[in-house]
């Protein structure tokens, strides 16, 4: 099973050890699921910890390692815009096409409306959690 969290549910598997996020996370790094994710996500992973969370430059330098760790780092091989609305979720959606991923976890509306995209399921870890 390969799988891409979303900036936001990265965020949540990363900050909050109670979240479903945090608890899916470490079931799947001890199964024989793998985890990508991009760049893009990881820069903006490390923004949001600045403005929303305070983070300084130095704590979050030793968070990304720890998350490079568990996640296979994906260099996007082509450019997708089918989300209008935001466009920097297509950012996700090139991750997971790049990974061959059969999931993208999210808590974005934009791309949970999309439900699937190129056979890819996109769901809430929730929803994710009920299926596995």
């Amino acid at each position: 099973m390969r799988i891409v969290f979303d900036t936001n549910a990265l965020i949540s598997a990363t900050l909050w050890d109670n979240s479903v996020c945090h608890k899916l996370l470490i079931k799947l790094i001890n199964s024989d699921a793998r985890l990508f994710t991009s760049i893009e996500i990881i820069n903006e992973y490390r923004n949001a910890l600045m403005r929303d969370f305070r983070y300084t430059k130095e704590e979050i330098e030793t968070i990304i390692p720890v998350i490079l760790n568990a996640f296979s780092l994906i260099i996007a091989d082509e450019r997708i815009s089918v989300i209008k609305e935001d466009a920097a979720d297509n950012r996700i959606l090139e991750c997971a096409v790049s990974a061959a991923a059969d999931f993208i976890l999210s808590y974005d509306n934009h791309l949970l409306k999309i439900k699937e995209f190129r056979k890819i399921r996109i769901l809430t870890p929730t929803e994710f959690l009920k299926i596995t």
